[in-house]
């Protein structure tokens, strides 16, 4: 027997209703519909089990709801008049939910399935309402079953039959309609159907949420990438976490791995691991586990199989152990379904769902995610060697040709031609030694670049080998290597400038009619003045350890370096355009070290116009996005636009990820700037984030191009998925300096408010006034402070938000020049008060907190004329205590029965103390409206709605008609003003009050 009582039982259900979905919720609800039913009241029960009902729906346990809801129709067939109209509605409403229930249990046969649905059709036709849901239930079962004759028409006599109160809302049933036309394979029309709910014209509870899901893949399939992307950060921050969504989590796992974006899906999987169990619903079971089976396929397909998963019941297991588990028993289901359905269909959609190819190879969606290792790779069987004649040697000498020609241009893509020569020689017999040579040469550079240990080795095999085969303006270019390499493997100066010369003399011994001895001499003068300003600047530092001057050998430094640069530029400017390019911009970079940017500007923009000239356009970039940044900084948006274009368009030949991922965040931090260019903007730092992860920068580079993206999707008002992407990388963008995290952290805190996510927004800001609370200047915390108190008010955590609004008006007055915010906090203050209960201390705290935020304001300040902001929000307080005070007296005459938190006072007041209150009230709007008066037409609505008050305060006084004239005098007033400086609706209201009023 229950030992709840009957107040217990109801202040459970009252709690329960308003849990998040889920077992727990559940259990709850299983509880109370137990002691609801020991306790004897029929009527307690009957809410009991509907509660029940209503808990099942909205988790992974839906189909039990057969059994509460069973016994409910009981208790309605044995007395419907003890259902109230609403009861009995609620009670023909779940019928559906039932339905859907049936359909998605294979333990009910075919017959009880059939059954039920005549029930329904049965009961909805005797109480009178549309066939409608009937039809749709009537078409999902009969889909199911495979009779697709049935279907049609059922469908059909869905879109005939009337709407009327027992339908569902239109975003429910345009998912079904747009879902029965992807079935048929019609995709375009799916999402024509669709629109209004992708768009957010039609919403409720659970849409746009699973549509948002369920469109991914038709929006895929028809090359719409840009809005796929978009409906996926929207979609998957609706669906988190919510036992209910657990399909629609599932077609995102799928999204994410038919599109390239297999670690994201890894973390949503990761985010959803308890419920990588046999859940109780098998319909859902089946549509979440199909999802994370194409995951987790096509992890395995990349060779990642053995990469750690997500435990299943309690199990740690591997990507290709949870792949074959979770397999086996969604086919076990699908067996179920369609040895209950007589079909195959269930079965094989799941197989085809599960086995599907990717859609797209790569599919940025902007969010942050791990990259996954290297994958692991089966040892393979010792291949035959491939015979000499397999290698097409006129094939293989045109690549070479190709490759050289590239080499000797500097062409981003001959490291890939010179890749693929040596990928052809390792297969050949015979090779002309100068073509191993060219090979062992590119390797050697890789090893160069990258900072290998046995660089050195390498270079110096390369030199030998042209040297033996005669090639000595190659050998030439491999000593100047050997310098290179040996200054960034930390060698002495000495060293060094002793390898240099040897280049150099190496370069001058060409012979004099060899056609690269120019350039080759003119490379060794611009690597020696270019490691020269480096070793110098070694050295300086040394000085400076031992107590010399620093900064005037640093300074010194730079004047040589610009000095030798800019005689190097003369020298040859008509002869080498590509190599007095790269000096001109070296000048360029020493002119903005300087803080000279006019005369930045001109040398890099000439270093971009010779490397163009000189058929490198490719090099041109670093230049063009270098001066975009400078003229930028010196107000020149245009230029700087221009430039920006050019590099990207330049950039094409370039192979370099990260070089790839700055012009495209540069031109984006340009256009961001622009109010038409957000959209522009956000894929250029979509695809930056991307270049960035692959070049390994994304903690760096890409934290700086998401959040740009952010601010793009924000610009747009795409808060959802600015919020999305900046919490994604909002661990790296911390890491980033204390201003910076200050700025994400409050970002993201106005994004969170703006979606309506009051907890969450609050957070961000204490977080971000956390890291400002040692600052000097009180102001920035404050600010912080009030922000997140404004966000735990609207989360209704009272408590909390009076300290925090206790600690924003410490601050402010700390500050000592912000009376507008501490007026706004003390109006706050005042609120609240009187939130959770409307009684005599409240109001008196809400009235002291008022009268000193009025004597704020009224404080002589010196200025004359006092602001405008000064007097607007003296008049603002004034209107705000008249309310306070109408609350009190609305408690008293109980007329404000619409605010359920709001409970009658100890004592009444009497009517002397009511008509001076409201007396009171109509002073303190007369005094506001008069201030308004004074500010103009920017504060007529202000105004008006003071007057308005007060008119019918003056009713409630008896005095209707002093009401009236208030505002018939403001009508006169305002029928003299020019036309269109009043608001449209300001006089009629205004007229229609006066009629009430006078009748």
């Amino acid at each position: 027997m229950s030992t709840m009582t009957h107040e217990e039982i109801e202040q459970g259900l009252q709690e329960n209703r308003f849990a998040p979905g889920g077992t727990a919720r559940n259990a709850h609800a299983e509880v109370l519909a137990a002691a609801a039913e020991a306790s004897g009241d029929s009527d307690l029960f009957r809410d009991a089990l509907d509660n029940l009902i209503n808990s099942y729906l909205y988790s992974a346990e839906s189909t039990k709801m057969l059994v509460p809801f069973a016994r409910l129709l009981q208790e309605y067939d044995k007395d419907p008049g003890a259902f109230s109209k609403g009861d009995a509605h609620s009670l023909f409403w779940q019928f559906k939910w039932v339905a859907t229930a049936i359909s998605e249990s294979p333990e009910i046969s075919l017959e009880s399935a059939t059954g039920w649905l005549d029930e329904m059709e049965r009961r909805y036709r005797i109480a009178g309402y549309s066939e409608r849901p009937v039809r749709e239930s009537e078409l999902w079962f009969a889909d199911v079953i495979g009779d697709d004759e049935r279907a049609e028409r059922a469908y059909a006599r869905w879109q005939a039959a009337d709407r009327d109160d027992m339908s569902d809302c239109h975003a429910c049933e345009l998912n079904g309609q747009g879902q029965y036309a992807m079935l048929r394979g019609d995709d375009a029309r799916a999402l024509e159907v669709w629109q209004p709910v992708l768009a957010g014209d039609k919403t409720c509870a659970e849409e746009p949420h699973r549509v948002l899901a369920t469109a991914l893949l038709p929006l895929l399939r028809l090359g719409r990438f840009e809005e796929a992307r978009a409906q996926h950060l929207r979609g998957y921050r609706m669906a988190r976490g919510k036992e209910s969504l657990l399909p629609s989590v599932g077609k995102h796992i799928e999204f994410c791995a038919l599109t390239g974006n297999e670690p994201r899906g890894l973390e949503i999987l990761a985010e959803h691991a308890a419920h990588v169990a046999p859940l109780a619903n098998l319909d859902d079971r089946l549509s979440f586990h199909g999802g994370v089976l194409v995951l987790l396929r096509r992890l395995k397909d990349l060779g990642h199989g053995h990469l750690p998963a997500v435990p299943y019941e309690g199990v740690p297991r591997t990507v290709a152990e949870l792949y074959e588990v979770l397999r086996e028993d969604a086919l076990d289901i699908a067996r179920r379904f369609d040895a209950r359905n007589g079909t195959t269909r269930i079965s094989e959609r799941f197989l085809a769902r599960i086995g599907g190819a990717p859609l797209v190879d790569v599919l940025p969606l902007g969010v942050r995610s791990p990259a996954l290792p290297r994958p692991e790779t089966a040892a393979a069987p010792v291949a035959a060697p491939v015979p000499a004649q397999a290698v097409d040697g006129a094939a293989l000498a045109e690549l070479v040709r190709r490759a050289r020609a590239a080499r000797d241009l500097g062409h981003p893509g001959s490291d890939g031609l010179w890749a693929e020569v040596a990928a052809r020689v390792s297969t050949a017999d015979a090779v002309d030694p100068l073509v191993r040579v060219d090979v062992a040469d590119h390797r050697a550079l890789a090893a160069a670049r990258a900072g290998a240990g046995d660089a050195a080795a390498l270079v110096t095999a390369v030199r030998d080998g042209y040297r033996a085969l005669g090639r000595e303006e190659r050998a030439a270019l491999s000593e100047l290597r050997l310098a290179s390499v040996a200054a960034q493997s930390g060698a002495a100066p000495g060293e060094i400038r002793e390898l240099l010369a040897v280049a150099l003399r190496a370069a001058e011994a060409l012979e004099a009619d060899e056609p690269l001895r120019g350039r080759r001499i003119a490379l060794a003068e611009l690597s020696a003045i270019r490691l020269e300003s480096y070793l110098r600047s070694l050295e300086a530092t040394d000085a400076h350890e031992h107590g010399h001057g620093h900064d005037r050998e640093h300074d010194r430094g730079h004047g040589e370096l610009a000095a030798e640069l800019t005689a190097f530029v003369a020298a040859y400017a008509q002869s080498l355009p590509d190599l007095v390019a790269e000096a001109e911009e070296m000048l360029g970079r020493i002119a903005l070290s300087e803080g000279d940017t006019e005369r930045a500007v001109p040398l890099l923009a000439s270093a971009a116009a010779r490397a163009i000239e000189a058929g490198r356009p490719w090099q041109a970039v670093d230049p063009l996005v270098l001066r975009a940044g400078v003229l930028m900084s010196l107000g020149r948006p245009e230029e700087a636009e221009q430039d920006a274009r050019s590099g990207l368009a330049y950039a094409g030949e370039m192979t370099d990820a990260e070089q790839q991922a700055v012009v495209r965040l540069t031109l984006a931090d340009i256009l961001l700037e622009r109010a038409d260019a957000a959209s522009e903007a956000a894929e250029l730092a979509l695809t930056a984030a991307h270049w960035f992860d692959q070049a390994g920068l994304t903690a760096d580079g890409g934290a700086q191009a998401r959040l740009l993206l952010a601010r793009a999707y924000a610009h747009q008002h795409r808060n959802a998925d600015a919020a999305e992407v900046l919490r994604s990388t909002l661990p790296d963008l911390l890491e980033h300096g204390e201003q910076q995290a200050l700025a994400v952290r409050e970002f993201l805190g106005d994004l969170l408010r703006e979606l309506g996510e009051p907890r969450e927004a609050a957070e961000q800001y204490l977080l971000a006034a956390e890291l400002v609370k040692g600052w000097e200047d009180p102001r920035p915390q404050a600010g912080l402070a009030q922000s997140a108190a404004d966000q735990l008010s609207e989360a209704r955590l009272t408590p909390e938000a009076v300290a925090a609004y206790e600690r924003a008006l410490e601050l402010h007055r700390l500050s000592g020049d912000a009376p507008v915010a501490e007026v706004r906090v003390l109006r706050s203050l005042a609120w609240l008060a009187i939130r959770e209960e409307v009684s005599a201390p409240g109001v008196a705290r809400a009235r002291a907190l008022m009268a000193e935020a009025a004597g704020i304001l009224e404080t002589p300040r010196g200025e004359a004329p006092e602001p405008p902001e000064l007097r607007s929000e003296l008049a603002q307080t004034w209107h705000q205590l008249a309310q306070v005070l109408d609350r009190w007296v609305s408690v008293h005459v109980q007329e404000d029965d619409d605010d359920d938190e709001d409970s009658g006072p100890a004592e009444a007041l009497g009517d002397a103390e009511l008509t001076a209150l409201r007396l009171e009230e109509v002073l303190l709007w007369d005094r506001a409206a008069g201030v308004y008066a004074g500010l103009g037409g920017d504060h007529l609505a202000e105004r008006f709605q003071c007057l308005n008050n007060a008119a019918w305060t003056e009713r409630e006084l008896g005095r209707p008609e002093a009401g009236a004239a208030r505002l018939s005098a403001l009508i006169e007033e305002l029928r003299t003003w020019p036309e269109g400086t009043v608001p449209e609706w300001i006089l009629p209201r205004a007229e229609r009050t006066v009629a009430h009023l006078t009748d």
